[in-house]
């Protein structure tokens, strides 16, 4: 085959189809561990947020049980080939102790504790201890007993 002088480089090469950008080129990778936030759980998909996010939540798949109490909770991220649009969650980051929150409670419920269970909002608390004593505190206390009901205050007032 003879070439044609004035014919370009270009011009004698194969067509070749467009080059598409690798999707985690085109948005940014991201690559190791990334701290995130629970935002929500729609349908069992666990959606989160974290810098870097190519949206305000991203739709998750998850390594651990992750449930609507964790909402706002954070957690660890991995992402499937360093893509954002792709996040892994790893686990949820430790708070302390833990927390139960609960959606809807059955028409009677039992909570069970060895020594004591304390429930607490703000500055109101009641503890009840393996003893028999309940401690009612708070900013403000109002009572009704049927029975003996002793109160100990800086001021008590009665009916």
């Amino acid at each position: 085959m003879k070439r044609d002088p004035s014919a370009t480089d270009t011009e004698l090469d194969p067509p070749r189809a467009p080059s598409l950008p690798d999707p985690a080129h085109a948005i940014g990778r991201i690559d190791g561990v990334v701290i995130g936030r629970v935002v929500r759980i729609d349908g069992g998909a666990v959606h989160v947020a974290f810098a870097g996010a190519p949206a305000q939540e991203v739709a998750a798949r998850s390594l651990v049980a992750v449930t609507h109490s964790d909402n706002g909770r954070a957690a660890a991220l991995s992402f499937e080939q360093a893509d954002p649009r792709r996040p892994i969650v790893l686990g949820l980051i430790w708070q302390g102790a833990p927390t139960v929150s609960v959606d809807a409670l059955p028409e009677k419920q039992m909570i069970v504790a060895e020594h004591e269970l304390t429930l607490r909002c703000g500055e109101a608390s009641i503890t009840l201890t393996c003893d028999g004593k309940v401690l009612v505190r708070g900013a403000y206390v109002s009572t009704h007993a049927k029975g003996t009901n002793r109160i100990k205050g800086g001021s008590v007032r009665m009916n």
